[in-house]
């Protein structure tokens, strides 16, 4: 009875002996793979890198750094599988442990291709430069925010297979509670559509300038539910694409030419002569002035004020550009006041005569005289 129980004593050290050999080269193996996943990061990545961007485009490139992550967590997750071999608590061919791993691709691809969309990855404007076709700035954050909700739910789709989910039973589920869904999301529906009434008219793009009851600004971005304004104080606003909607908008970056009118106000001992030949000299200046519209040059002599003789002066430059539409009126009114000066006119300034009749200027100059 003792040499039974010496044998088993044995044969039991022998057994955890060999498993603790077999867990030791499974975790080794683990850190192996880890550490070539540092030296594929850090060395034949960059090469693969750098030889992409010798490419004659960066289609090749911005696959590259898309997966570049994903690639690294493939490196573990095949050391698993390699591990698995020698792990002595599951067996390799495990059916849950097989599920898993196959779940474990499917999320890194869809992380490659969900990075690969990114509107700032530029791969959507690389395919609308090969397909010579342009997509309005305001649709590609739009489009790539779609196909990253497609990715993922077709990447839920598969995962729920793999682990024998019914997907159409959840599909159906959705269906039957599809109104109760659509009455607490009344909000939510109203932007989604307000933001495809926004991308499908483009009232205006990336970019621009507008102007709304609601903010005025540079338009930053535009998702599902809301745009982003950023205003001329650097505060950012969003606002849901339900209101913007149903808003007129002003789009002063697609003004054609920029206004410029203002009343030139003259003194009241301008003759008739002299204004005829001030209106004639600032029409003829306006019309050879290269940074004038042609299309519409109104000067005419306007109305009569309470101290001044007031010409109106209206067109619009070329220009739609802030800075250059002020150099423009800057260099336009010097040359005004040179053909003012030319003519010996004299710009009004709000002024009232006196009159005084002969009986008061005599109590008057008595008055003065007791002085």
């Amino acid at each position: 009875m003792y040499f039974g129980s010496l044998v088993l004593a044995f044969s039991t050290a022998d057994l955890d002996y060999d498993m603790l050999k077999h867990l030791g080269i499974s975790i080794g193996i683990l850190l192996l793979f880890i550490l070539f996943r540092n030296l594929f990061t850090k060395y034949v990545f960059q090469l693969i890198l750098k030889l992409s961007r010798k490419t004659p485009t960066e289609f090749f490139t911005q696959i590259c750094l898309a997966f570049e992550r994903p690639l690294g967590w493939a490196f573990i997750i095949v050391g698993l599988y390699v591990a698995m071999e020698y792990f002595p608590f599951m067996e390799q061919q495990n059916a849950l442990f097989l599920k898993f791993l196959r779940s474990m691709i499917i999320v890194l691809i869809t992380w490659g291709l969900f990075n690969l969309t990114s509107p700032t990855s530029g791969i959507l404007i690389s395919v609308n430069e090969k397909i010579n076709n342009k997509i309005d700035q305001i649709l590609i954050p739009f489009i790539s925010r779609t196909i990253r909700v497609i990715l993922i739910a077709i990447s839920i789709s598969i995962i729920g297979q793999e682990f024998n989910y019914d997907v159409n039973g959840l599909v159906a589920g959705l269906g039957l509670g599809g109104l109760a869904f659509a009455l607490a999301a009344k909000e939510a529906v109203g932007n989604l559509i307000g933001g495809i009434v926004i991308v499908t008219e483009k009232p205006f793009s990336i970019g621009d300038w507008i102007l709304t009851p609601s903010v005025e600004g540079t338009v930053e971005d535009i998702n599902f539910r809301s745009t982003k304004v950023r205003t001329f104080s650097q505060a950012l606003v969003t606002v849901p694409n339900a209101t913007l909607a149903n808003e007129p908008i002003t789009n002063w970056s697609r003004m054609g030419k920029r206004r410029i009118t203002f009343d030139l106000a003259l003194n009241y001992k301008t003759t008739k002569d002299q204004i005829e030949r001030v209106v004639k000299r600032i029409e003829h200046m306006l019309n050879i002035h290269e940074d004038v519209h042609p299309d519409t040059i109104m000067v005419a002599f306007d109305h009569y004020n309470e101290s001044s003789l007031d010409i109106l002066i209206y067109f619009f430059t070329n220009t739609t550009v802030w800075a250059e539409h002020l150099k423009i009126k800057h260099d336009i009114n010097l040359k005004i006041m040179e053909i003012l000066e030319g003519e010996g006119v004299e710009v009004a300034f709000p002024s009232r005569n006196i009159y005084i009749s002969p009986q008061t200027q005599e109590v008057l100059e008595t008055m003065g005289s007791f002085d």
